[in-house]
């Protein structure tokens, strides 16, 4: 799936530009806790959280995550769009709470952590 796509389907704003759109997103981890996200090892994966802070960058980073969403109406800092930017990390922000943004991405083929086995 697509930026864009993933954008649209929750209603969600793009706040990077310098991040690859044909990126092919097929899996998400949905978290707050940094730990659990290391946890999480997927090829082309987004991340959503309610986290705001430049540490869900880093852990993005380090993982390789190539979205980050970011839930319940919260916008990522100056400071964190510029650092995913120079990363090449998407960043997005939507108004759905965690469990529905994930449920509505589910729904669409996203899968999570083991889904599919």
């Amino acid at each position: 799936m697509k930026i864009s796509e993933i954008a649209q389907i929750l209603n969600a704003e793009i706040c990077t530009r310098n991040h690859d759109n044909d990126v092919n997103i097929i899996s998400a981890c949905s978290a707050d806790l940094m730990s659990d996200v290391m946890a999480f090892s997927k090829e082309n994966a987004m991340l959503l959280t309610g986290l705001i802070n430049p540490q869900v960058i880093r852990t993005a980073e380090m993982m390789d995550i190539k979205v980050v969403v970011f839930v319940r109406g919260k916008k990522p800092l100056d400071n964190m769009i510029q650092l995913a930017e120079e990363r090449g990390i998407a960043l997005l922000a939507t108004d759905y709470p965690l469990f529905t943004a994930s449920g509505l991405l589910y729904s669409k083929g996203i899968q999570g952590r083991g889904d599919g086995k």
